[in-house]
């Protein structure tokens, strides 16, 4: 069982077929099929089944997606361990972020980071909260920056941030809480999960628009689509401008922090960074 055979069939899992997993590892379709044949044959049960012209995974492959998955991330993990326990320095930081964060905190952020430390190898990865946190739980990223943990999430929270949500609207709209339309983020967005609870909390069901990005929903907010929940960082500009006004939502603005989340045992080069965050003001 090789690294690569699970990196393989990891990327037919989450392709879905062999002919995007070998343009996604720029190999060839045979090279796709042969390695996750081997590996089946090492498992001894059958990963894919035939299904018209292409496959399908089995009840056991796609369990064993989840676990082989888990382990390339704990096997990438323990090398960025490994690497920033000899010098923090050139180790390794697999970072994970929201969408908001990575827009509005990180910038400034990574240039000081990467100022400081100019030999460290720093990769990124930008996504809605399901994904951050999927990432966390399966060893793919180091250090979460996001809202709150799931409940459940063997997680370690190491600094916060102070971050308010407010409702906004573009100006000369009136405000109605059970009428005004919302316009809101896709599901898996902790934006997403924090509007739907305040909209159940004070029992009322507006129409609803859902668009696909936190850019998109403040742009049509702006644009007098409805009402949106946003973090007040992501609309400084526009509130700034005046084309978006904070509205009297009842019971707002809504603090959420800011959470830098690792897994249990940070890692050398994670502690490094976290360093960095509490000289950049997170307690």
């Amino acid at each position: 069982m090789t690294e690569s055979r699970l990196r393989t069939f990891v990327a037919l899992a989450e392709t879905g077929s062999v002919r995007a997993a070998a343009e996604h590892l720029y190999v060839t379709e045979s090279a796709v099929s042969a390695s996750v044949a081997a590996l089946a044959r090492e498992l001894g049960v059958p990963l894919l089944a035939r299904a018209g012209r292409g496959v399908v995974l089995t009840p056991a492959g796609l369990v064993y997606a989840d676990y082989a998955r888990r382990l390339l991330g704990l096997h990438e993990e323990a090398r960025a361990a490994a690497r920033g326990e000899h010098d923090p320095s050139t180790g390794r930081l697999r970072l994970a972020a929201v969408t908001t964060v990575a827009d509005q905190v990180l910038p400034s952020l990574l240039a000081g980071f990467r100022r400081a430390w100019p030999e460290l190898d720093l990769a990124l990865e930008v996504g809605p909260s399901a994904r951050v946190w999927a990432s966390l739980a399966a060893h793919e990223a180091d250090l979460v920056l996001a809202g709150r943990p799931p409940a459940g999430a063997s997680a370690t929270v190491l600094a916060t941030r102070p971050n308010d949500l407010v409702v906004v609207m573009a100006p000369g709209l009136p405000f109605d809480l059970a009428a005004t339309p919302w316009v809101l983020r896709e599901p898996g967005s902790g934006t997403r999960t924090t509007a739907d609870a305040y909209l159940a909390e004070h029992d009322v069901s507006p129409p609803t628009l859902v668009l696909g990005s936190n850019g998109a929903v403040i742009a049509g907010a702006a644009a007098g689509l409805g009402a949106a929940l946003v973090h007040r960082e992501a609309v400084h500009r526009e509130l700034t401008e005046g084309t978006l006004l904070v509205a009297p939502a009842p019971d707002t603005p809504l603090h959420r922090p800011w959470h830098a989340v690792s897994a249990p045992h940070p890692t050398a080069t994670t502690r490094l960074f976290l360093t960095h965050l509490h000289t950049a003001g997170w307690a």
